[in-house]
């Protein structure tokens, strides 16, 4: 897919690595970063931030009717091998957000450039139009592809 040519802001990416990827010293990791365009479709940035760990509270954070990216923190069980972490890279697609055709296409064609910024689509990714497909389920699916739980 092209790359839409908006830029990723630094900001995105030092919290990214140095507050969510790495463990950040003297401070709680972030459970996750939400990232959306700025007023004016010229650059991506942070839209919000927690460490809160409840899963719910992160899909409150998630506006019903605008675009967003994020980046999840998810933690599962595996039974005898304990527990594990993946990050989830999320795109945000709400069928209620009514977008025109362009700026749809702004969205899905900048969602390559953030993923590349943050870590060269190294991590799973999941789409979502609706709160029915970011299940933990549907993250677990992703996290671990060859298993079930």
């Amino acid at each position: 897919m092209a790359q839409s040519g908006i830029p990723v802001n630094d900001e995105c990416k030092k919290t990214f690595f140095e507050e969510l990827k790495d463990k950040p010293k003297g401070k709680p990791r972030l459970k996750y970063i939400i990232f959306k365009l700025n007023k004016t479709q010229t650059e991506i940035v942070i839209d919000k931030v927690s460490t809160e760990a409840n899963y719910e509270s992160f899909l409150n954070d998630l506006p019903e009717n605008e675009y967003r990216w994020a980046v999840y923190d998810f933690e599962y069980d595996l039974g005898d091998e304990g527990k594990r972490n993946k990050i989830i890279f999320i795109s945000w697609a709400p069928d209620k957000a009514g977008l025109k055709i362009r700026e749809k296409m702004t969205y899905s064609s900048s969602k390559a450039a953030l993923s590349q910024a943050l870590e060269g689509n190294g991590f799973p990714q999941v789409h979502a139009t609706d709160f029915d497909e970011l299940t933990e389920e549907e993250l677990f699916r992703k996290a671990e592809p060859n298993r079930r739980r």
